[in-house]
């Protein structure tokens, strides 16, 4: 019995940065055509999911800043929905795990299976190699299983039965979880929601956006076309990374997280890797809106979906993340 394994190719050598040419920021034209597909996507999705835009935008920028999305909320507000029209408004793999407490780590990886008239082990992908991957109700499944999507999310790979396999380019988990019902959940580890770039709730739509879903929901649900490529995707991931963030945002964003540390009922606050997380986010709404530099309002613009599930609350406090956030942004002087 011959068990076949894949072959991975020898990482490239890793250059020095000292001979490295710097990456210039965008072209204005580069800009321009950025804004052209940011808008273009933004309404394909926008034709289908009804809630609000900024809902959207945090949804795109997550996939833009090379992130993954959580969106915690009541069921039946269209969360499910909104990762499903991103993955078809990018012309990407799609797909859906529902977690639930028997789903396994392979479940989500993928196993080995044995091909008897090649007597080898034949590797099958789980859902996890897609483009877009919707962990839906992901607190609904053990921390095992959960601890299979760590990878993942932080290194573009994974580890199956000691070979290393790299996930597609673009790759993005948005994750839901409901908040009306705790009865068999596990909360999601301290280590895995700081892998999340940002968390939104979408909230209940006001009485017209309810008629208008009625009345898109009628003949049944409508489904988007692509209007952008994968390729296209990760070359904007590559337009985000060049906005240029000057050491005063820099100053401001490392003196935000810092004081998230020291703030009244927080027992720990935001990790050196969430303001690593809040450049980056800051860099891709930068982007979208059309500026090849980030700016102060970039950075408290996108500042309470960044860092507010990142904080752990001291026992008995009275006061919510959302609004210690809101606390540090009125307190840390802004850059001029």
């Amino acid at each position: 019995m011959t068990i076949s394994k894949d072959v991975q190719p020898s990482p490239e050598p890793i250059q020095s940065t000292a001979h490295r040419q710097p990456e210039t920021s965008p072209s204005s034209a580069e800009l321009l055509q950025f804004s052209v597909d940011i808008e273009r996507l933004e309404k394909n999705i926008a034709s289908v999911v009804v809630t609000q835009g900024r809902t959207v935008r945090l949804a795109v920028l997550g996939l833009l800043a090379e992130g993954h999305v959580l969106v915690e909320d009541v069921p039946g507000v269209g969360k499910t929905l909104l990762a499903k029209t991103l993955a078809q408004s990018i012309d990407c793999t799609f797909k859906r795990i529902q977690f639930t407490p028997d789903l396994l780590p392979s479940d989500v990886t993928g196993t080995s299976i044995y091909d008897m008239r090649s007597l080898t082990f034949d590797f099958l992908p789980g859902p996890i190699f897609a483009s877009i991957v919707l962990a839906d109700e992901i607190n609904r499944t053990g921390p095992r299983t959960q601890a299979a999507l760590l990878e993942a999310m932080a290194e573009r790979q994974v580890s199956v039965e000691g070979t290393v396999r790299h996930l597609p380019a673009p790759f993005m988990v948005i994750a839901t979880q409901n908040l009306a019902e705790s009865h068999g959940t596990f909360p999601l580890p301290d280590s895995q929601l700081d892998r999340f770039l940002v968390s939104m709730r979408m909230g209940l739509p006001a009485r017209d956006a309810e008629v208008e879903i009625l009345g898109r929901s009628q003949m049944g649900m409508p489904s988007a076309r692509p209007v952008v490529t994968g390729a296209r995707i990760c070359e904007m991931q590559g337009t985000v990374r060049r906005i240029e963030v000057a050491l005063p945002l820099k100053q401001y964003i490392v003196d935000l997280v810092a004081a998230t540390r020291s703030a009244p009922g927080v027992a720990h606050g935001v990790s050196p890797r969430g303001g690593a997380a809040l450049q980056r986010a800051a860099q891709a709404w930068a982007a979208m809106e059309g500026r090849s530099f980030v700016s102060p309002e970039d950075v408290r613009a996108v500042a309470p979906n960044v860092m507010a599930h990142r904080l752990i609350l001291s026992p008995g406090h009275d006061r919510s993340q959302s609004q210690i956030v809101s606390e540090v942004l009125a307190r840390i002087a802004v850059p001029v």
